[in-house]
């Protein structure tokens, strides 16, 4: 049994998964701060589910790159779940949940999230023969004019930085390039639960006492080409 929840930008969301069948699962975004809807969210998935907190077995939560608050809030409140039961946890690239509402295909999928201050944060990723997502390079923070691509690639671009840049992101002499739509803007808990079912089979747990949140840039953070031509 696995609850899952990301706070990693504007909206929240949580999710109960037993095993890789998805319990419950839902997007919060009505503006008000992660501090005020994550526990009620957590408390009503598990009021809806009968599934009491003792009862987990993993939990798993994005641990960045995203808003410094909102990664805050899930962070402690993530150490505060592993220290009180005693289970385990796993952190998730709030990125490579986010590559994971594209359905699988041929093509690259570049995760980009708005970072503020005219960035996004990226990464690529290309599904692998087995089904799963092997990234591309690593993870950025960036202007989205700087973001170059090798022309004869496919690739698709998903996030609400894809969405808030879209013209940027399409002025190119290339047709292959795609933003996902809309509706595959935010980032899903249970995505989060199957990434992170994957991480507990590879034995990649936290410990409360060390794990920090994925940042990317400091305050002052210089900005970075990203190159896509692997």
């Amino acid at each position: 049994m696995t609850l899952a929840f990301d706070t990693s930008s504007k909206t929240a969301s949580v999710a109960l998964l037993q095993d890789d069948v998805i319990l419950y699962d839902t997007i919060i975004n009505v503006g008000l701060n992660h501090s005020e809807v994550l526990l009620p969210a957590i408390d009503q998935a598990c009021l809806q589910t009968k599934i009491k907190i003792s009862e987990i077995d993993l939990f798993a939560c994005t641990i960045g790159p995203g808003s410094f608050t909102g990664l805050r809030i899930g962070v402690c409140t993530l150490k505060a779940l592993m220290l009180t039961t005693g289970k385990p946890a796993v952190g998730i690239s709030s990125l490579t949940a986010l590559a994971l509402n594209v359905s699988k295909n041929s093509k690259i999928i570049c995760s980009v999230m708005d970072a503020g201050r005219g960035q996004v944060y990226i990464a690529c990723y290309r599904y692998n023969k087995n089904g799963l997502l092997d990234q591309i390079g690593t993870d950025k923070a960036v202007d989205p004019r700087e973001i170059i691509h090798n022309p004869e690639q496919e690739i698709i671009f998903v996030g609400d930085g894809a969405i808030k840049y879209a013209d940027i992101l399409s002025n190119n002499k290339t047709k292959e390039i795609n933003i996902a739509s809309a509706l595959q803007q935010y980032i899903r808990a249970s995505s989060v639960g199957f990434l992170g079912r994957e991480k507990y089979d590879r034995n990649e747990l936290l410990n409360a006492e060390t794990f920090v949140p994925v940042y990317l840039r400091s305050a002052d953070a210089h900005m970075k080409k990203a190159l896509f031509d692997n």
